[in-house]
């Protein structure tokens, strides 16, 4: 009887907390706050972050530098007042954090004494500074900076009256504007510089440039020794001719020649070097002999002159390369290559069928070892000195990420900031069900489910299905708000990694090159059909929606089937004649088609969802930034939009002012917040019935 009345009494204290309760909305993203770039001390007792929110009128992000014991007992608290403060790194000796902080305009490095006193401005550079990397002896910072000469000399004039720069651009290569970045300044170069690391009093230090030239440096590193610098580079012109050669280089820390230390033919990707100084291992890959549309990452040691792959028979990805809309925006973080202190091994992240976990590889064998695992997503991560030591940030699907500490040696992870908690025991979320299939040939492909929030057995649902764009990247563990937000409003919500996703090996991902869209369209297909039959799911109450290439895998669904109620496309590729022209990076290297639009359009016009407008009946909603450069809007959705209203089809364009690509990931929140209500607008007039006039013909 006590036993009896003991799991009465927790049944019932279960479901008044439930009772208690509230479905996710769409405005509980102006209350999220989000944990970014974890940086362990080098005694490993404390951990500095990032904390993002978002400023009171829901246009921006504040960001602010806290600091929190890394016992699990400690209680975070802030360093910096923001608005804008980030990048932190220690120095050496624990005693001070350089940090990047805008002043007048520009990023600034900055320090911090933790022994007490106000933050000091370290640098004063026409075009700011990146994030600090301090030399082993802690009396250095190694930084990149896009200031030039010409910068410097007009900034020593101070001459008010000086003649102003020509607004007019002269563009002389392919890539000439970014996305979320605007119109490039090709005369520009992202250099090394340094300055000394003394709290530099009522002035900023004068910083010294080490690189200059023609070409990019990224990723400093020092030597062991310090007297040397490492970085990246793609030292040609134009590159996008060429297949990708970024290697590893080294120059002096006063500056003079630049040494070539690795060169694989490929990519060279957060270097890191060795204890002893004597090797080298990296994340990269190297190019095959016929170009791929996907390269997926591998881990690499040069020892000698020569590169050892260590990975060869680990086909899955190096990093965390899982997809959501949660990432902290404007919050920053990194995944280094890290070595254990006696240089045995390499420490990375990897990421599996959508999990991202640390991993150690032995640096000789390459035989591997799990230091986390779970169904979750490691996002950033850094380290003591000793390896020993780790500060991450971890998210799952019904977690934002927060601060962990984990010990190497036991392998146990400790959480220190909870950053969320209040807001999210408000909240019903929906734990997805992980579901693999078989495809139309036979292949394996995952999915995950999630039913609505109060499900019950039996009774018959809308579904939406939600598609991915890269195409090479993945869902997984992952927090997702517009998932959790369609489960709320009662729908059933599907999202597969079809063929030409990540995490699932090279064969997986390559697979759709010179043929995307296609058999990805028909794997989504069969994943709708295998829900499906599972019995709670009303076939004539389907939507599908999908931003980037899964708009344009959107707009394909619905040039080639009329099984779904409705659609939303975000931000897609209707017109891939137009993209090759207009979108902001180059594809003139032949990883997605074989010709170019002006020697065979046909293939171009082929897998081209506007080609096929007159077979779309179901009413299509188009989502699109008007600043959008990697998707512009005039080959995306505006032209599908122009092609169904020509043939007087049910369709709806919502523009949304000066918002990138990246609307739904780090655009203004109110944007955001809008963006998910049309979605759900949407689906609710067209699957639910609701009488929403709000898009019919004025």
């Amino acid at each position: 009887m006590r036993v009896l009345l003991v799991v009465l009494a927790a049944t019932c204290s279960v479901a008044s907390l439930t009772a208690q309760q509230r479905a996710i909305s769409d405005s509980d993203l102006f209350a999220f706050r989000w944990v970014a770039s974890p940086q362990i001390s080098p005694d490993g007792r404390q951990a500095a972050y990032v904390l993002v929110t978002v400023n009171a009128k829901h246009d921006g992000y504040e960001t602010s530098l806290w600091l929190v014991g890394t016992d699990g007992a400690s209680t975070p608290r802030r360093l910096t007042a923001g608005p804008k403060d980030g990048a932190p790194r220690w120095s050496p000796d624990g005693s001070t954090l350089a940090f990047v902080r805008p002043t007048d305009g520009r990023p600034q490095l900055h320090l911090l004494p933790l022994t007490g006193g106000e933050a000091q401005q370290l640098t004063d550079l026409p075009k700011g500074a990146g994030p600090a990397v301090w030399s082993p002896d802690g009396k250095t910072i190694a930084f990149t900076s896009n200031t030039t000469a010409e910068d410097l000399a007009k900034q020593d004039k101070k001459d008010k009256g000086e003649e102003s720069k020509s607004d007019v651009r002269i563009v002389s290569e392919a890539v000439f504007r970014a996305d979320d970045e605007g119109y490039l300044d090709l005369a520009e170069h992202s250099h090394i510089w340094t300055v000394p690391a003394a709290m530099p009093g009522d002035q900023p230090a004068k910083a010294h440039q080490v690189t200059s030239g023609e070409f990019d440096e990224e990723a400093p590193q020092w030597s062991r020794d310090g007297a040397r610098v490492y970085f990246v580079a793609d030292r040609r012109k134009e590159s996008y001719y060429y297949p990708t050669d970024a290697n590893l280089y080294s120059v002096p820390a006063g500056g003079g020649a630049v040494d070539t230390v690795v060169d694989i033919n490929g990519l060279v990707f957060a270097a890191a070097p060795a204890p002893d100084g004597k090797a080298i291992a990296f994340r990269g890959f190297l190019n095959p002999p016929q170009p791929r549309s996907y390269d997926q990452l591998d881990l690499f040691v040069w020892r000698g002159g020569r590169v050892k792959n260590l990975t060869t028979d680990y086909d899955f990805d190096m990093g965390t390369d899982i997809i959501g809309d949660q990432a902290p925006p404007r919050g920053g973080g990194s995944s280094p290559t890290i070595w254990t202190a006696d240089g045995r091994a390499v420490i990375v992240t990897t990421t599996e069928h959508g999990r991202s976990n640390l991993v150690r590889f032995d640096a000789q064998t390459g035989a591997r070892e799990p230091l986390t695992t779970g169904d979750h997503a490691i996002l950033a991560y850094s380290t003591t000195p000793d390896a020993r030591t780790f500060a991450l940030t971890i998210g799952d699907p019904t977690h934002l990420p927060d601060v962990y500490v984990l010990e190497t040696a036991t392998k146990r992870l400790r959480q220190l900031t909870h950053a969320n908690d209040s807001l999210f025991a408000k909240l019903q979320l929906v734990t997805p069900e992980d579901f693999w299939y078989p495809s139309f040939d036979g292949k394996k492909i995952e999915t995950w489910i999630m039913k609505p929030v109060g499900f019950t057995p039996g009774k018959k649902y809308p579904l939406i299905l939600n598609i991915h764009g890269g195409p090479h990247t993945a869902y997984g563990y992952i927090f997702f708000h517009e998932m959790q937000l369609m489960a709320a409003r009662g729908y059933v919500v599907v999202y597969p990694n079809p063929r030409g996703s990540t995490t699932y090996g090279q064969e997986f991902g390559n697979i759709i090159q010179y043929k995307y869209p296609g058999d990805d369209y028909k794997d989504l297909m069969v994943a709708v059909d295998s829900v499906i039959r599972r019995g709670y799911v009303d076939s004539t109450k389907l939507g599908v929606t999908g931003g980037s290439g899964g708009g344009l895998l959107t707009d394909w669904t619905v040039g080639h089937t009329h099984r779904f109620a409705t659609a939303v496309s975000q931000r897609d590729v209707a017109d891939w004649l137009g993209f090759w022209y207009t979108a902001d990076f180059a594809l003139f290297q032949q990883g997605w088609f074989h010709s170019t639009p002006f020697r065979d359009p046909q293939e171009f016009l082929a897998r081209s969802p506007v080609r096929y407008a007159d077979s779309v009946t179901t009413p299509l909603m188009f989502i699109l930034g008007d600043a959008d450069l990697r998707t512009p809007p005039t080959q995306g959705g505006e032209a599908l939009f122009r092609a169904l209203k020509y043939l007087h089809r049910t369709t709806v364009q919502v523009r949304f002012p000066g918002e990138s690509h990246e609307l739904s990931r780090s655009g203004k929140p109110v944007h955001r917040v809008e963006r998910l209500q049309h979605i759900l607008n949407w689906f609710d007039k067209y699957l639910l019935g609701r009488p929403i006039k709000l898009y019919d013909v004025q």
